[in-house]
């Protein structure tokens, strides 16, 4: 078996949400449901110079962390479905969803604690990424990958991104890895947060 997975690199990642608009496209997906989320995290505070009448920034940083599914080793959805519906595939380790066997119950949404699982409410059925594999069959990159401007995302055999680009897979605002042992590798920002707590979600809806 070969896990797939991704690498994040949230260093070069500009926030623009391309891989998000091109994972809705791929997938046809309307608005509401976002198989792949780019949370821009920011912290720190201006503080007024009395002296020189303005304010001066204290500790001020923003950066953007895109994730989908990490395709987990310890999958919660897979774990939760009642349906029998998502499986992890024996090849490849991707983790996809039977849309045949979906009811659209929600309760992979709840048990994902990176929200990768999102209720479609025109189908009536959960829908997640599938590392576009039917794109990988072809030769191809996942469509998220492919459409990066910053090329801040790549896929492939995790053990091989691992070797270049390393082992975290932790940074805020994601929950920690420890919970379902996700396939990606992360480059964190200079300014990213590793503990609960630091820093801010910027939008309420990420």
């Amino acid at each position: 078996m070969s896990q797939m997975g991704f690498y994040i690199d949230s260093a070069s990642c500009t926030g623009c949400k391309a891989c998000e608009l091109a994972c809705k496209d791929k997938n046809n997906l309307d608005v509401g449901a976002r198989l792949r989320r780019v949370r821009m995290m920011c912290g720190g505070t201006w503080e007024k110079d009395e002296a020189l009448n303005c304010f001066t920034p204290q500790g001020v940083f923003s950066y953007s962390v895109s994730f989908s599914c990490g395709h987990c080793d310890s999958p919660a959805c897979f774990a939760k479905c009642p349906q029998g519906a998502i499986s992890k595939d024996a090849d490849t380790g991707i983790v996809a969803i039977d849309l045949e066997k979906c009811i659209g119950c929600g309760t992979c949404n709840a048990a994902c604690p990176y929200g990768a699982c999102q209720l479609v409410e025109a189908e009536k059925k959960s829908r997640k990424c599938d590392l576009c594999k039917d794109l990988i069959d072809l030769g191809e990159e996942p469509a998220c990958v492919g459409i990066c401007p910053q090329r801040a995302l790549a896929f492939g055999d995790i053990e091989e991104l691992r070797s270049t680009y390393g082992k975290v897979a932790d940074v805020q605002p994601l929950p920690p890895s420890s919970e379902t042992l996700p396939n990606v590798a992360i480059t964190a920002h200079k300014d990213a947060v590793f503990r609960e707590g630091e820093g801010r979600l910027l939008s309420l809806e990420q």
